[in-house]
């Protein structure tokens, strides 16, 4: 069993930043990818940013420049960096862990950027 938790949601106006942490615990042995996805309200669920192993990154275009992500093996942790923040980012914001054997998701948390 693989277990996400994300904090450091919130509300926030327009142009500020929050930081995102995702945090792994369980049976995991060889982390592929580690990557945060959102979905707003009637909309699919999407890519913000993934980072690989190899610390290679990939971006929506809709945040380059202003989300950046990182992650720290040995804690097995994964964040994101949210500045410039837009209306348009509301979402709830989930963490993705892909391993050789398992694709994990965490359960979310909610970024509402008020205008």
């Amino acid at each position: 069993q693989v277990r996400l938790v994300e904090s450091g949601g919130g509300v926030v106006q327009a142009g500020g930043s929050l930081r995102l942490s995702c945090a792994a615990s369980g049976s995991i042995f060889s982390i592929n990818v580690m990557g945060w996805y959102r979905q707003a309200p009637g909309k699919q669920r999407e890519l913000v940013a993934q980072i690989t192993s190899d610390g290679s990154t990939n971006y929506a275009d809709s945040v380059k420049g202003r989300f950046t992500i990182s992650r720290d093996n040995a804690k097995r942790m994964v964040y994101l960096q949210m500045n410039s923040l837009k209306t348009e980012d509301t979402a709830v914001y989930y963490c993705r862990i892909v391993t050789s054997i398992r694709d994990s998701w965490g359960q979310g948390t909610q970024v509402t950027v008020s205008s």
